[in-house]
């Protein structure tokens, strides 16, 4: 196994495969994306890095753990080049996290599904607009080529690698060893922040910021355009040019990030919270917050709740 170790990335996502890898007693090369001895983190440290860029084609797995640069500007064709040999050759070739964009670089994502972290993923999109890029999942195999979301998510794709090649009981054993859950499906989603929109002073922002103080009403869209005196067709033109979605979608959404936030900064009961989101009920918030952010209510609050005081 490879791991290419980029200049400015951080140690966290680094370490990862090396040490999931490790824990299997695996023959692990680190080597530097520019084949010098050394690569230095976004923390500062420096990392050895003994291995070769020949090391890479000959591997049997190729992990990038990260990438350090800005995130737009492409790798060095050596090290493209290296990886494109390596899978040509028969390896698996694995981008964790911001990894992803140099696996895309290469052409193998090209038709294929991915995916990486959050914040970047529009980004990837947009340079590489023939990936499917995902960011319903934790991790995305296609054939030999594996990507996954960011940093504890690489965690998550590792095991995953360690299981389809050596079997369940070894990803298990890695797993208790390293203290973490030992599945985590691919197909959950990211926990994505999603920041409170500021709505402006036009017509439509007023309408928004009405929308955001009364989740817990059901609204009108007759109603809402008269209170941007707009006839309706103009208001739901207007509407979509500046949200991107429709009165309805607009509000489905807010109301589950409202409750988003009332559980992870609340104690109210789950019940209460879905009435003040606009639900009638407990049951029915569960399947909207659960289609939205993979996990039901419950749960997330376990994950996400901010101790209070």
């Amino acid at each position: 196994m490879a791991v290419v170790l980029f200049d400015g990335t951080p140690l966290f996502e680094d370490s990862v495969p090396i040490r999931v890898f490790g824990a299997l007693r695996a023959d692990v090369r680190v080597v530097a994306h520019h084949g010098g001895p050394s690569i230095t983190t976004a923390d500062g440290l420096s990392v050895s890095t003994p291995g070769a860029l020949d090391d890479i084609t000959g591997a049997d797995i190729v992990v990038v753990p990260s990438y350090g640069v800005p995130a737009d500007v492409p790798p060095g064709r050596e090290i493209l080049d290296a990886v494109r040999h390596a899978h040509d050759e028969g390896a698996e070739i694995v981008g964790l996290c911001l990894g992803a964009f140099v696996v895309a670089a290469t052409g193998l994502l090209d038709g294929r599904a991915a995916t990486t972290h959050w914040h970047q993923a529009d980004l990837l999109a947009r340079l590489h607009p023939t990936v499917d890029v995902r960011l319903d999942s934790l991790y995305v195999q296609e054939d030999r080529v594996l990507t996954s979301a960011g940093s504890a998510a690489g965690l998550d794709a590792c095991l995953h690698l360690v299981r389809r090649r050596h079997g369940d009981a070894a990803a298990t054993r890695v797993a208790r060893h390293l203290v973490v859950a030992p599945h985590r499906d691919g197909g959950q989603a990211q926990y994505v922040e999603h920041p409170i929109p500021k709505p402006g002073g036009d017509p439509i922002g007023r309408v928004l910021a009405h929308l955001l103080t009364s989740l817990a009403v059901d609204h009108n869209v007759d109603a809402l355009a008269e209170r941007a005196r707009m006839s309706r067709r103009s208001f739901d033109r207007h509407f979509r040019a500046g949200t991107g979605t429709t009165p309805a979608q607009w509000i489905r959404h807010q109301r589950l990030l409202a409750a988003q936030r009332l559980l992870e900064e609340t104690d109210l009961p789950v019940e209460a919270v879905a009435r003040r989101c606009g639900y009638p009920s407990a049951a029915a918030l569960r399947p909207h917050f659960t289609g939205e952010f993979g996990v039901p209510p419950a749960a997330y609050r376990r994950t996400f709740r901010v101790p209070l005081g």
